[in-house]
């Protein structure tokens, strides 16, 4: 799920990290479709080797998107997801794997926020059923119209958790896809295709590190492999970073807030459900052809660069004056460990830690005076230093009670300005009704005659037309009033001076949430204790256990990111933090967690974290369980159950009290009804593992069919060199896809795969030794990137010119405009804008006029890409003529080389790609080169024998 308001604040911290990814668009002719050729080289200028997709990002806004109408069915939703991929697959364009997984049994610290978050979900729901049943009865009191209500099931987004048939079936489907892509698509046939579905245990993006980490201690791994994975949740920022790959990039949807999204109770735009007054809907068209359409914009995607993002955090890390050695390494992973602080999916965050009152600013300051204090860092390869955590915590502690009271004014103060905003909007607000045309008001005094009636009768009927709505609408308000026992003359109090009922958001004070710690205050700790856990902040033995759950909890995270799940079993028990000041002694709180722990099977876990109102996904017997007063787990399922806002505003920032999951007690509940399994029902209850898929022309693919002929069922490592490295073992799958055999299509609007070219089998990661410690550090051999980022010691003086590099490309030549570009531009603005406007005259007189386009024309020493400066502001106007004669286009190779700076771009793009491309491993590096030569033969611009522009003249109207 990620952690709330980190990307939004690391994108405005650093914001170079961000960069607009580049995306070709399939064409269209004569009607029919033509896909883009994913072979050819990245539009966005780098090569990525592997792609990974974390799939539950993809999956849920296939299925229920927010911003479109859903998909009308199951087969629908397939589809949508087989799009999505392409178009990811088409931006990023791996050369190497691409690595699908989905969301399998979570380990229990996570399945405590699934159960929270499903509980949610369906208490939403019925929530929603009921507002539209109570508004739908008020709109039509007041005689407004409301379409039918149409009688349709309702998704329940809970069945996207492993074990349900749906998941099920979605793996059958990518397996059919990845089957049809490898076989048609040419920019698939040397990709080794990874799938990771609901079977196999482990949350997505923690199977990826998994991969990658167990890669990476390979000897064969590739050090300069770049890295692309796709996911929203803002943890997957950290994930990489912790992985210390240099080359390591992310893509995401780019956020665009406050998108329209029609009412859910009349479907129409521009209000939402608590505004709507009933009207009747407007004709969509001509012919009401776009009646039950939605206007929206395609999504876009955006890339994140962990490398610059290193480059930003070098800078801010880097500390003088230490009496050890300074590792940037060691650095990073500390920030990594201190992002904890402030929400993660596993541990509440601490009280006085907010991101957005620049909580990991304040520990990056007090993280630098502990490492000059202790002389060492915090972490190591995933483990934690808990006495040098405790000084930093005690220093947070120490400032609690001012961060307190500057949340509270800051809060009351973002109040009084709101009010103060919303009694400037009103005082603003116009007449209601203003007539237009021949009776329009005219300032006093003005020179400004009225408008002349065109149409006297069109007009009068506007006129009436507007009158009868303002009627009806005020008929209408007094209609609901006196339809619920309100004298429409005895309301002073509730009525405006215009008559029309307040609402409450136009009222002064709006009632808030009751708040009965009240951190701001003088006792704030014995009330937190007493309100939240119910224990006095005197019961120091209690406060010691909940200190030594969350310390266990911060070394299973780490532990979780570098080096994977320590355990299966452990959660926090606790739905709320400690405070920073109570962190004494943790010294000696944690050993280490229990050896050999193994997680949930699939239908265990949709018992664990479904609600009652989701059991249709169960077997009969194991629903029952949920919903029998008499069942001995009846207390795990509540029909309802209290949200603690904690200082929050929207109940989604809220705290789910619900029970904990005793595991002990379910699993004596579920062994009586195992037995009532069916066969289909105990395959989805196993454990699964993941496949690895290629095509025919792989190096590969025939390795493995000479593995299905001999028929051997023994474990099989991959020979390193016919995957680019990557090992792994392989095992023969039960029902495998297998080259030259039909594939079924599991969706019937999509053809069966007659002529088949892809081939599966079984793949299990590199197995290693119970206490291998995966290193974290940048391997040897890897290629730190080119630096992105201004010098900050950057002078002009002695180091010459600096350009920022744009996008990935670190050779990508500046465009440039040459003399003739620069006269037409002139031209045609002057034509439009007027001459006084913009630089047509002297330079001088540009500049005083306020024009944004000077007249004076490029350097003449603009060379191979670089920008140099010319000597003087200016040259003299009369040096270049507007219109120079064409004979002198010829003479002057300017003229016929106008666009040297886009080719120069292509041409390094290209050089780029050819080079990956010979290298043989598909990962992309900085051409050694950096001088590249202009295209002879090929004139872009004036040169092609385009005609000049005309030269601007003034006219003279008189």
């Amino acid at each position: 799920m990620g952690v709330p308001a980190f990307f939004r604040w690391l994108s405005r911290k650093y914001p170079s990290i961000i960069v607009h990814c580049l995306e070709e668009k399939a064409k269209e002719y004569n009607g029919f479709k033509i896909p883009v050729d994913t072979s050819k080289p990245n539009p966005n200028e780098v090569e990525f080797d592997n792609l990974y997709l974390d799939m539950n990002g993809i999956i849920h806004p296939c299925t229920h998107p927010e911003d479109k109408p859903a998909p009308k069915n199951e087969d629908e939703m397939m589809v949508a997801i087989f799009e999505y991929i392409d178009r990811l697959f088409n931006i990023v364009r791996p050369r190497r794997v691409l690595y699908m997984a989905i969301d399998g049994v979570a380990p229990r610290a996570k399945m405590n926020q699934q159960r929270s978050r499903r509980f949610r979900a369906s208490k939403e729901g019925v929530e929603l059923t009921e507002e539209k049943n109570k508004m739908r009865e008020e709109v039509i009191q007041r005689g407004g119209y409301l379409p039918p209500d149409e009688i349709k099931e309702r998704f329940d987004s809970n069945c996207i958790t492993p074990g349900t048939e749906f998941m099920d079936n979605l793996a059958k489907c990518l397996r059919y896809y990845v089957a049809d892509r490898l076989t048609n698509d040419p920019g698939w046939h040397n990709i080794t295709v990874f799938l990771s579905d609901a079977s196999v245990p482990g949350e997505g993006e923690h199977k990826i590190m998994d991969f990658i980490r167990r890669q990476r201690a390979q000897p064969n791994h590739d050090p300069n492999t770049h890295h692309c994975l796709c996911g929203a949740d803002a943890d997957l920022i950290m994930l990489g970073l912790a992985t210390h790959e240099p080359n390591f990039t992310i893509i995401r949807e780019e956020f665009k807030p406050n998108k329209p999204r029609p009412c859910a109770l009349c479907s129409q735009m521009g209000h939402e459900i608590k505004d709507c007054q009933g009207m009747a809907r407007e004709k969509q068209g001509e012919h009401d052809e776009f009646a039950d359409t939605v206007p929206v914009s395609e999504q876009e995607f955006i890339f994140i660069r962990l490398a610059v993002l290193r480059e930003y955090l070098e800078r801010e890390l880097t500390m003088a004056s230490l009496p050890f050695p300074f590792d940037f390494e060691r650095s990073v992973d500390d920030w990594v460990f201190m992002c904890f602080f402030v929400g993660n999916d596993f541990l509440p965050h601490l009280p006085s830690l907010e991101i957005r009152e620049g909580a990991i600013d304040r520990l990056v300051g007090i993280y630098k005076d502990v490492v000059h204090k202790t002389g060492g860092y915090l972490t190591e390869n995933g483990f934690v230093n808990l006495e040098r955590v405790e000084l930093i915590m005690q220093a947070v502690g120490v400032a609690e009670d001012n961060i307190f009271k500057k949340r509270k004014d800051d809060d009351e103060s973002f109040k009084r300005r709101m009010k103060e905003k919303k009694k400037r909007m009103k005082a603003e607000q116009g007449p209601s009704f203003v007539p237009g045309g021949q009776f329009a008001p005219q300032a006093l005094g003005g020179r400004d005659r009225p408008m002349a009636v065109q149409n006297a009768r069109q007009a009068a009927y506007e006129m009436r037309m507007k009158g009868n709505q303002r009627n009806q609408e005020a008929a209408q308000s007094l209609r609901a009033m006196m339809k619920n026992g309100k004298s429409p003359a005895g309301g002073s109090e509730d009525m405006d001076s215009r008559g029309v009922k307040r609402k409450a958001e136009d009222s002064d004070s709006e009632p808030e949430p009751e708040d009965n710690v009240r951190l701001w205050e003088e006792g704030w700790k014995q009330r937190y204790y007493k309100t939240k856990f119910d224990v006095d902040a005197t019961d120091d033995e209690f406060r010691k256990k909940v200190v030594q759950s969350y310390v266990e909890g911060l070394c299973w995270v780490l532990r979780y990111y570098y080096q994977g799940c320590a355990s299966w079993k452990w959660y926090f028990p606790f739905h709320y933090a400690p405070f920073a000041f109570d962190f004494k002694d943790i010294k000696g709180m944690f050993n280490n967690f229990e050896k050999g722990t193994k997680p949930f099977k699939p239908l265990e876990q949709l018992m664990g974290v479904f609600p009652a109102a989701s059991g249709n996904f169960l077997p009969q017997t194991w629903r029952a369980l949920m919903t029998d007063p008499e069942s001995s787990i009846i207390d795990f399922y509540p029909d309802d159950f209290a949200i603690d806002l904690n200082g929050k505003k929207y109940a989604w920032q809220g705290v789910a009290l619900l029970p904990f999951v005793d595991e002990r007690r379910l699993r004596a509940a579920l062994a009586d009804v195992y037995p009532d399994l069916s066969p289909e029902e105990v395959r989805r209850n196993s454990l699964g593992s993941d496949v690895l898929f290629v095509g025919k022309s792989h190096p590969l693919c025939d390795f493995i069919r000479e593995l299905y002929r001999a028929e051997s069922h023994e474990d099989t490592e991959i020979p390193a060199e016919l995957c680019h490295g990557i090992q792994g073992i392989l095992n023969l799958d039960e029902d495998p896809i297998l080259p030259d055999k039909p594939v079924e299509s599991p969706i019937p609007t999509l053809r069966d795969i007659s002529s088949n070219c892809a081939i599966g089998i079984k793949f299990k990661d590199p197995q290693y030794d119970d206490g291998f410690v995966f290193k974290a550090v940048v391997l040897p051999g890897a290629k730190i990137p080119n630096k992105v980022l201004k010098p900050g010691d950057w002078e002009q003086s002695n180091r010459g010119p600096w350009r920022p590099q744009l996008g990935f490309n670190p050779n990508r030549q500046q465009a440039h405009l040459d003399q003739s570009g620069f006269r037409k531009l002139n031209h045609y603005v002057d034509r439009n804008q007027g001459a006084g406007q913009y630089g047509s005259g002297p330079p001088f007189e540009a500049q005083h006029r306020g024009g944004q386009y000077s007249n004076a024309p490029p350097p003449r020493n603009y060379q191979q890409g670089n920008y140099r400066p010319p000597q003087r502001d200016h040259y003299p106007q009369n040096q270049y003529p507007r219109t120079p004669p064409v004979n002198a286009i010829a003479a002057n190779p300017r003229f016929q080389h106008g666009a040297h700076g886009w080719d120069r771009a292509m041409q390094s793009q290209s050089t780029a790609y050819q080079q990956n491309q010979e290298r043989g491993r598909g990962g992309w590096r900085p051409p050694h080169n950096q001088q590249d030569s202009r295209r002879g033969g090929h004139q872009q611009g004036f040169g092609q024998g385009y005609g000049l522009p005309p030269p601007s003249r003034r006219y003279n109207w008189n």
